[in-house]
């Protein structure tokens, strides 16, 4: 059974026109985004402000964790013209900051690590001064697949935990903590001077202690950035809102994860590209 939304989880209806611009401008293109696969509820903020996230290597997923909206089963060949559709996009959009995703790729032999790098490419080549944010899934934790996407030299790398370690089993099972722990650690290890980040999911059963481990993990391997958000199921199929968690809780996470050294962004809204540039910038205040 769904639990009824909290009012703090409502949002105002956006600028419909300019959501419908940027729909439009992703539907010519033919490109898919992580906004309306995955069914996030920033959608309409994000469209209207002509920015979204986008998801490259398909829409269908060759992994199915049971938090995740976006479909599963076997998916497409991988589209080579994809790179410069998106780097069109980010031109025709005028993003000064992008963040590129993907579903998992488990059946390509280098799990779509060439294809990020394509993008990246396509995207520098039209928009030299736009900065750039990946968001990746774990490449089977293979060293010469992040040193690959390493070299691409994105301004941010990111790779999101998803959950405690407790709740892998039921919420995220075909992933493994280790690996994604030790991909963002790699990650620095190949530059240094990459920001990494990280998100976490809160509402699935974790408690206190747990999530202030994970933070302790993620800032032992030198994790930079850190978001803080609200899980809500898609449907009434996948992994159930055990709670739905207060803003003032989501602040005290903040303060918690601040102390620790992290760059943060929590609140019940706040998702792993939610206002990334905003987050980006204060970075670059931080750590330079």
């Amino acid at each position: 059974m769904h639990k009824k939304l909290p009012n703090w989880l409502k949002k105002k209806i956006p600028d419909m026109k300019q959501v419908e611009e940027t729909r439009d401008i992703l539907k010519r293109l033919n490109l898919n985004t992580v906004c309306e696969n995955a069914k996030c509820p920033n959608i309409g903020e994000c469209f209207s402000r002509h920015t979204a996230t986008f998801m490259i290597l398909g829409d269908v997923c060759a992994r199915n964790c049971r938090f995740c909206a976006v479909e599963h089963g076997i998916p497409l060949p991988v589209d080579k013209n994809e790179p410069e559709r998106l780097g069109k996009a980010v031109s025709e959009l005028g993003l000064k900051y992008v963040v590129v995703t993907s579903v998992t790729r488990d059946d390509l032999k280098d799990y779509g690590v060439g294809q990020f790098v394509d993008v990246i490419n396509a995207i520098r080549s039209r928009n030299p001064e736009t900065k750039i944010e990946i968001l990746t899934p774990d490449f089977k934790g293979r060293e010469d697949c992040v040193e690959q996407v390493a070299q691409s030299k994105s301004d941010v790398f990111g790779h999101n935990i998803e959950t405690v370690p407790s709740l892998y089993e039921n919420v995220r099972q075909e992933a493994d903590y280790r690996i994604s722990l030790n991909l963002l650690e790699m990650i620095k290890k190949f530059d240094s001077s990459i920001v990494t980040k990280s998100g976490i999911m809160l509402g699935l059963g974790e408690t206190k202690k747990e999530v202030l481990k994970v933070m302790d993990d993620l800032r032992h391997i030198k994790c930079d950035l850190l978001t803080i958000g609200q899980y809500l199921s898609p449907s009434k199929n996948h992994f159930p809102v055990k709670e739905f968690i207060t803003p003032e809780i989501f602040e005290e996470y903040k303060k918690l994860a601040e102390d620790k050294g992290f760059i943060v962004a929590s609140g019940p809204f706040v998702r792993s590209s939610y206002k990334a540039d905003e987050l980006f910038a204060s970075a670059k205040q931080i750590l330079n």
